[in-house]
């Protein structure tokens, strides 16, 4: 069930050390931190978080209307992403994060406004040093599909092995220029 009162926001660093994956998304679910502003803007909500598994549910309505008079199919692919990476996210260990390498979806049935609430549940596949698979299933209240997907999810360790982005471009030195 989604939280009364949500505070939207980003977690500091400060906030979230020494905390796992599982530790800080039922924080965010809990209410303990804040829920990340796009959850706002979609009107969708972590509901739940176990070992390698995450629950997302979304309540539709006409702002997410795409010029047909159905629901967007990007608000569908988004909880299906958020599902998927949260649930691979859950198994990591303090200090480690997570991104998303590739989301793929299918959708089933139309979700209209008039669907009401869905629940995304996301599971992970595979577990690798690297790279997690996760699979994700849209249902509606009466555990219809909706949609369903895969992602593939990097884990960045934070441990300098190729974790780091740069702040600026590299310099290219004129006889690099041919």
């Amino acid at each position: 069930m989604r939280p009364a009162s949500v505070t939207y926001g980003v977690a500091s660093p400060a906030e979230i050390a020494g905390m796992t994956g599982k530790e800080f998304l039922q924080a965010v679910s809990d209410g303990r931190l804040p829920a990340p502003p796009i959850a706002k803007v979609l009107n969708m909500w972590l509901a739940e978080v176990g070992d390698g598994f995450a629950v997302f549910e979304g309540d539709t309505g006409p702002e997410l209307l795409n010029p047909q008079g159905t629901v967007h199919g990007g608000w569908a692919l988004t909880l299906i992403d958020s599902a998927t990476t949260c649930a691979a996210h859950s198994l990591l260990p303090a200090g480690a994060s997570s991104t998303t390498v590739e989301t793929k979806g299918n959708f089933s049935r139309p979700i209209t406004a008039e669907t009401g609430r869905v629940r995304a549940e996301g599971r992970v596949v595979s577990r690798g040093r690297r790279i997690i698979s996760a699979e994700a299933r849209v249902l509606d209240g009466a555990g219809r599909v909706l949609a369903h997907g895969t992602a593939t999810i990097m884990v960045l360790n934070g441990d300098g092995d190729g974790d780091r982005r740069p702040t600026a471009p590299s310099a290219v030195s004129p006889a690099d220029r041919t």
